[in-house]
């Protein structure tokens, strides 16, 4: 880790730590919650109002913002944080998920991959070089190496096969990052290995062997199941640096963060909010609501009327489904807002439990406020 950017840990219960990450544009107080920001923005929110969540951070990603506006424009135009006007941490991941997801015809090779866009077909090449030279022109101070993210399930030795070709990835990603990387920023290392205990302990072991400031969990949120991600995590945060924080990436619901932090995870992102909030559904402290649902339309209740969140203290459920109904931008927008605040809000309660040494206490409240099994 360099000066600019540093780890600490504060607090301990179990697993679970309570911690803050210190970067030149911020600090990020951990279990933390990143809101996603694909193409340079957190969708349907303005950036303060993000902030006023309580977000120390967001995510970027770098397959769409290559794609548009381009990483170089972006650069041009002062980096991501000015274009778009969010002066605190920024993560971007490496684009490869997204190349294995979204593109067409792409082609796998030792080199990288080559892929079509999803926009207008025009083809492209992302290697591990060109994902951190763009990390680096967007100006993200936490950054990821280009990985491969199989599906599960997976044959082993195809497991072990990606989870090379992904560590030699990460030695070319560091070599880059240290010719390209301003001062202050941090590029992250992804263990993959799919549910592969072995392949999952040689994955960290050879990264930890490269020497990453922090370390991702890769491969995980794709279907595997809940029971079978903590399962993962059971035997691998163990293992992990108790120095550098840890992010799971993709995760996830609120059960699934609950969960994950109790194994030892600091760092999370996830669609679940801002995709819910579009599409009318509203996380709460007693489990999801279908805010389209007809039992909704008399109710003269907010969402939340304790929260500091004006989208959920000031409208009632009531008003909130009218504005789905008629089909009203306000409706996605006002939910977002709630769900983000929701997440913050979230993750606030994990750090306090954490450091009372109250962690099981409130894992049980939350149990048997929403109804979640967390296996």
């Amino acid at each position: 880790m360099t000066a600019q950017f540093t780890f600490s840990v504060d607090a301990a219960d179990g697993p679970a730590r309570r911690g803050v990450i210190s970067t030149s544009k911020g600090d990020i107080a951990t279990p933390a919650f990143m809101p996603v920001g694909t193409a340079g923005t957190v969708k349907a929110m303005l950036p303060e109002h993000v902030r006023a969540t309580g977000a120390d951070i967001v995510l970027g990603n770098t397959y769409h913002l290559m794609l548009r506006p381009g990483a170089e424009r972006v650069a041009a135009l002062g980096g991501l944080h000015r274009f778009m006007n969010w002066p605190h941490p920024i993560l971007t991941d490496s684009g490869g998920f997204q190349v294995m997801s979204l593109s067409k015809l792409r082609k796998l090779t030792e080199d990288g991959v080559s892929f079509q866009s999803h926009i207008d077909g025009s083809r492209h090449m992302l290697t591990p070089e060109r994902s951190i030279e763009i990390q680096c022109l967007l100006g993200a101070d936490i950054q990821m190496q280009l990985d491969e993210c199989p599906a599960i399930p997976i044959a082993e030795d195809d497991a072990r096969e990606s989870m090379l070709l992904s560590v030699r990835w990460a030695e070319r990603s560091k070599r880059a990052f240290e010719e390209k990387s301003a001062p202050g920023q941090a590029l992250f290392g992804i263990v993959q290995g799919a549910n592969y205990e072995t392949l999952r302990r040689e994955s960290l072991d050879r990264l930890m062997e490269i020497g990453f400031p922090g370390y991702s969990i890769g491969g995980l949120a794709v279907g595997e199941g809940r029971g079978e991600m903590f399962r993962v995590l059971e035997f691998t945060c163990p293992h992990m640096p108790a120095d550098r924080p840890r992010y799971l990436m993709g995760v996830g619901k609120p059960a699934d963060i609950v969960g994950a932090v109790a194994r030892g995870v600091d760092m999370f992102d996830c669609v679940a909010p801002t995709r819910s909030g579009r599409h009318g559904q509203a996380w709460t402290k007693s489990g999801p609501v279908n805010i389209k649902n007809a039992k909704y339309a008399d109710d003269p209740e907010p969402l939340d009327p304790a929260s500091p969140c004006p989208a959920s203290r000031d409208y009632s459920k009531a008003y909130l489904h009218h504005l789905f109904r008629a089909g009203e931008y306000l409706g996605p927008m006002l939910l977002t807002w709630h769900n983000l605040q929701y997440y913050q809000d979230l993750m606030e309660g994990l750090r306090a439990a954490i450091a009372a040494g109250r962690l099981g206490e409130h894992i049980a409240a939350f149990k048997a406020a929403t109804g979640e099994t967390l296996v």
